[in-house]
């Protein structure tokens, strides 16, 4: 196999390097975000060691207390954090790629929830300590005790609602639209406990340096909500309208949309990019649902195909020409510029063919002569097949069948060092359900392949 890719030697190194500057640019930016996001958990941490009592842990009780009260700040600062790195503000989305940010934003929903539990669990137990009362009529006094306590309850519960729902067995039962809707309560519930940290937190009340810095965050974190979640978002969504051209069928399951607008050819989207559509439909009102472009824009269209994974996505073929579409985007690093070695590897699952199938062109077009393993469980859900095989440059190996049924795995270590050889010295590219895309990646890196040259986009904003 590796014979066939001697042309694409030559290509040129000047292309390499810059892909390779680019890509160390972005590791270095996704380091200064995270020096950010400790330097901050650090000041935290300063600004309750500076206004701790001196007999914070004096007795179990205060030493509970102040544990809690620690747990609070600490959570509610990575609440603001993650509602940052998912505020579309542009600095973070080109240092570290949206796809990272949402990586970031799920791992430190489990810290946040921990903290939350940890915050109302200590401040009961050192209450209790104290007062020799059973953990519930502990908890009732608290309530009753401090002001603004029964909004931060109601916040708290929404808080672990939202972190359950992401939970991955929950998760897998809930619909898009209801997980979704359920995640916009996280605003609401960092309004209902912002009130009680400043009436009732004890390193606010009677600290007013503590209590300016404390609504700078909350305000600075709004602000950046309101300014590039809602209003510039809404904005470039009018801008950037679209139609409904046609639905068309593609395979079993998978369904290609074709959009046309006015200012399609200058959202700069590129092959691999995903943008926001939120159609104007019934059934489809309620959300704006991530889809990756499956053909680079040309002539005022552009597309997407879409797998029915879901309620949304099986209500596209239902859409009628003519029916408005607002866009927001694009997003993501899945694109052609991260490409540095001269060998490519793409690898699709299901419908991450529509991404991939828009890289290639695009890679095509760069010189490139892309390689694409196709896996799917069934001949007819092989979409854009004939698509790809026409493209010139591009080689096209379908993996077809369920492991059960082939008594392998297409996609093992194995399997791939047998379609392709040396696999070290290759780039992949990689796009499909989560669980392909870790098998993938998994084997690759068994077989040599550097972390760094592996490119993966999950079919997921959850």
């Amino acid at each position: 196999m590796s014979e066939i890719w001697t042309t694409t030697a030559a290509a040129p190194t000047r292309r390499a390097r810059s892909a390779r500057a680019a890509a160390a640019r972005h590791r270095r930016d996704a380091r200064i975000v995270r020096v950010v996001l400790t330097a901050s958990v650090v000041a935290v941490l300063a600004m309750w060691w500076l206004s701790v009592p001196a007999t914070f842990a004096s007795t179990p009780a205060n030493a509970l207390t102040s544990i809690g009260e620690l747990s609070g700040m600490v959570g509610a600062l990575l609440v603001c954090a993650q509602v940052l790195l998912i505020a579309r503000v542009p600095w973070f989305e080109n240092a570290v790629g949206l796809d990272r940010l949402l990586s970031w934003h799920r791992s430190l929903g489990t810290s946040v929830i921990l903290l939350v539990v940890a915050h109302v669990v200590f401040l009961v137990l050192g209450g209790e300590l104290i007062s020799r009362n059973p953990p519930w009529t502990e908890f009732v006094s608290v309530l009753q005790s401090y002001p603004d306590m029964l909004t931060a309850l109601a916040g708290t519960i929404a808080f672990l609602a939202v972190g359950l729902s992401s939970a991955r067995l929950i998760r897998a039962k809930l619909s898009y639209e209801v997980w979704y809707w359920l995640h916009l309560t996280t605003y609401v519930a960092i309004f209902l406990t912002f009130s009680h940290q400043l009436s009732g937190g004890a390193h606010f009340v009677s600290n007013p340096v503590n209590r300016v810095l404390w609504i700078a965050l909350y305000l600075g974190t709004a602000s950046a909500v309101l300014t590039w979640r809602f209003i510039l978002p809404t904005l470039d969504a009018w801008r950037g309208r679209m139609r409904v051209v046609a639905v068309v069928p593609e395979g079993q399951g998978i369904n290609s949309v074709w959009l046309a607008g006015p200012h399609v050819d200058r959202l700069g989207v590129r092959g691999g990019h995903f943008l926001l559509f939120r159609f104007l439909a019934w059934g489809h009102l309620g959300t704006a649902h991530p889809y990756s472009v499956s053909a680079v824009p040309a002539d005022g269209h552009l597309r997407i195909t879409v797998g029915a994974l879901g309620d949304h996505t099986r209500r596209l073929p239902a859409l009628k020409p003519g029916t408005l579409v607002f866009a927001e985007g694009p997003f993501g690093h899945f694109t052609a510029d991260r490409a540095s070695r001269a060998r490519l590897l793409l690898v699709a699952g299901g419908a991450g063919i529509g991404p991939i199938r828009a890289l290639a062109e695009e890679l095509v077009a760069r010189g490139g002569h892309p390689l694409v393993l196709y896996r799917v469980s069934t001949r007819e859900q092989l979409a854009l097949l004939g698509e790809l095989q026409r493209m010139p440059g591009v080689e096209v190996i379908p993996l077809v069948g369920r492991r059960a049924e082939l008594g392998y795995d297409p996609l093992g270590a194995g399997s791939l060092g047998r379609i392709v050889h040396d696999l070290h010295e290759w780039e992949a590219f990689i796009c499909g359900p989560e669980s392909m895309a870790a098998n993938v990646e998994a084997s690759l890196r068994e077989l040599g392949m550097p972390q760094r040259f592996i490119h993966r986009e999950e079919l997921s904003m959850s």
